[in-house]
C-alpha cells in the first residue's frame, strides 16, 4: 500500500479550487422569464437582496459540480473503513433503512388515535419484550432520546426509587474507565460523583468499591465493557458489595454490542441499564444523532418507568397514563420513532443466533487487530480486549511522532482515523473499533496502513509529522478551530485567509 508524501504531491485540479475562487461576474444559474410581474415570483420581493458582495456567481452546472464535489468528499461506511466503530458509524443493514420509510411507519401522526396506530404500538410492545430479553432485564421504557438521556432517566429511576424507601442518599461511585456523561447525568440528577480508579489490569477491584460503599451512596455507575475495551470480570462481587449497602447497580450499555447474545446485564447483578440503540442497533450515528436510549430495569423499579406504558389487552393495545409512582414523561410522544422501528427491523432480522454472531465477530475483529499491531506500537494494557483495542504512542513517541501525527498520516492511506486520545486515563490513546461487519482483507489493508506509518516514524519521522499530503486541506491549527471557529461566510475572509 502506498500514501501521497512531500516527494509525490497531488496536483492542484480546478475541482479543488474554492467556491469563491470559482465563477465570474455576471453569471447565473437561473433567469426570470422579462414579462413576469414581481407579484408571481416564487419569492416575494420582500426576502430578495440586490447583491451580495464578493459572493460567488456561477452557472447551475458550476453549482451543482461543486456540491457534488462536497458531497464526495464526505465519509460514508459504503465507501470506506471507519475504525471508530459502533460509537459513531458502523455498517447498518440497508433493510433497517427501507422499513423505517415505510409510509405505515413514516407517516404516522403523534396525534393520531390509539385505535388507529395499533401496529405502531404493537412494534414498540414487541421492541420492548425483545429488549428485556437480551438485557436479562424485567421492563423497558422507549422514551429517552439517546444515552445521555437514559442515563439521566435511569438516575431519576433510582432516585424515585430510594426516596419511596425514605431516602434518596447523595453519592453516586463511578468509575475513571466509565463514559464522560456518567458523571454530567449524576450531576444533573443532584448527585455527588465519587471516583473509583481502574487497576492495572484495567478494572474496577471489589475492594476499592466497598472502600468508598457506604449508605450516602445510591448507585455504582460502571461502563462494561468498559471504555479501555475490558471487561469488568469483577462485575458480580461488585454487585454484591453495592446491594450489601442497600445501593444499585447502573450499568452503561453503550457498549453492549459486545455483550449482546453472549451474556446478560441482569444476570450480572444490574439493576437499571441503557443501550444505545443507534449504536447496537442499528441507525446511522454520524454527525451526532437521532438516537435512542431505552432504559430497563428490574421488577423493583418497574412501577417508576416514564409513562405512558404500552399495555396490551384482549382488544389491542393501549397507553396506560394512570400510574401515580411514575417519573412522568421524558421525551415527547414515543421517543424518536424512527430509530425504534430501525432496531425492531435489526433484530427480527438477525434473530438470537445472528445477535450472538455478530457480537463474536466484533470480539474476534478487534482481538485481530490487537495481535497484528502489539509489536508495533505499545499496549495500553495487555488484557484481553473486547469489541475496541487501545494501543499509545509511546513508541512512536521516541522519534517525535505522536498519536495525532499517526491519525493525519493514515489520511493518506485512505482511513479514517480511529479515536484518539480518548479514553482520557490512557496517555495518547489510539482507539481501534473494527465492528462486526468488517472482512479480513479489509482489516489486513488496515493492519498494513498502520505498521507502514509506524516505520515511517521511525525511519523518516518528517514525513509522518507533516501529514496529510493527499487531502483537500493540510493540516489544519485545531486549536484556533476550536476557540475562534468561523462558522459563516464574511467577506474579508476572502482576502485573509
Amino acid at each position: 500500500m502506498s500514501a501521497q508524501s512531500p516527494d509525490n504531491p497531488p496536483n492542484r485540479h480546478p475541482s479543488q479550487q474554492l467556491l469563491f475562487e470559482s465563477g465570474s461576474p455576471g453569471r447565473t444559474a437561473f433567469s426570470w422569464p422579462e414579462k413576469t410581474p414581481a407579484a408571481e415570483r416564487p419569492i416575494p420581493e420582500a426576502f430578495l437582496r440586490e447583491d451580495v458582495p464578493g459572493f460567488p456567481e456561477m452557472g447551475e452546472l458550476e453549482v451543482l459540480r461543486h456540491f457534488t464535489r462536497l458531497s464526495q468528499r464526505n465519509f460514508a461506511i459504503e465507501s470506506q473503513f471507519y475504525p471508530l466503530g459502533s460509537c459513531t458509524m458502523k455498517y447498518n443493514p440497508k433493510v433497517n433503512e427501507v422499513v423505517a420509510r415505510d409510509p405505515g411507519f413514516s407517516l404516522v401522526h403523534p396525534l393520531a388515535p390509539v385505535a388507529r396506530i395499533q401496529g405502531a404500538l404493537e412494534l414498540l410492545y414487541n421492541l420492548e419484550k425483545m429488549l428485556t430479553e437480551i438485557g436479562g432485564m424485567d421492563h423497558v421504557s422507549l422514551q429517552p432520546a439517546a444515552g445521555a438521556q437514559g442515563e439521566l432517566t435511569g438516575l431519576m429511576l433510582i432516585r424515585a426509587y430510594l426516596s419511596a424507601r425514605g431516602n434518596p442518599r447523595k453519592k453516586i461511585i463511578v468509575p475513571d474507565t466509565a463514559h464522560g456523561t456518567n458523571p454530567a447525568s449524576s450531576t444533573l440528577c443532584g448527585y455527588d460523583v465519587i471516583q473509583v480508579s481502574s487497576n492495572d489490569q484495567g478494572v474496577i477491584a471489589p475492594a476499592a468499591v466497598a472502600k468508598l460503599m457506604d449508605e450516602d451512596v445510591a448507585a455504582l455507575m460502571v461502563t462494561n465493557p468498559n471504555t479501555l475495551g475490558i471487561f469488568e470480570a469483577n462485575i458480580e462481587a461488585i454487585a454484591e458489595t453495592v446491594h450489601g449497602k442497600g445501593g444499585l447497580v447502573y450499568l452503561d450499555g453503550a457498549n453492549l454490542n459486545a455483550l449482546m447474545g453472549i451474556a446478560k446485564p441482569g444476570h450480572m447483578g444490574v439493576d437499571v441499564l441503557h443501550m444505545n440503540l443507534h449504536k447496537t442497533f442499528s441507525t446511522p450515528h454520524g454527525g451526532g444523532g437521532p438516537g435512542a436510549g431505552p432504559v430497563a430495569v428490574r421488577t423493583s423499579l418497574g412501577d417508576f418507568l416514564p409513562t405512558p406504558r404500552i399495555g396490551k389487552t384482549g382488544a389491542g393495545f393501549e397507553l396506560v397514563e394512570d400510574i401515580p409512582t411514575s417519573i412522568g414523561r421524558v421525551r415527547s410522544f414515543f421517543g424518536n420513532f424512527g430509530v425504534l422501528v430501525r432496531a425492531y427491523t435489526y433484530i427480527v432480522s438477525l434473530g438470537a443466533n445472528g445477535l450472538e454472531e455478530a457480537s463474536r465477530m466484533a470480539l474476534l475483529n478487534a482481538n485481530y487487530i490487537k495481535s497484528k499491531l502489539e509489536r508495533h506500537y505499545h499496549l495500553a494494557y495487555n488484557e484481553p480486549c473486547m469489541h475496541e483495542c487501545i494501543f499509545t504512542d509511546r513508541i512512536q513517541h521516541k522519534y517525535g511522532v505522536t498519536t495525532l501525527d499517526v491519525a493525519k498520516r493514515l489520511l493518506d492511506y485512505g482511513f479514517h482515523p480511529p479515536t484518539i486520545y480518548f479514553p482520557l486515563v490512557v496517555s495518547g490513546a489510539l482507539m481501534i473499533e473494527p465492528t462486526e461487519t468488517e472482512t479480513p482483507e479489509t482489516l489486513d489493508q488496515f493492519i498494513e496502513a498502520m505498521i507502514s506509518i509506524s516505520r515511517e516514524a521511525k525511519e523518516s519521522p518528517e514525513l509522518v509529522k507533516n501529514a496529510p499530503y493527499s487531502t483537500p486541506v493540510r493540516r489544519l491549527d485545531e486549536a484556533r478551530a476550536a476557540r475562534k471557529p468561523v462558522l459563516r461566510w464574511e467577506p474579508s475572509s476572502n482576502s485573509k485567509d
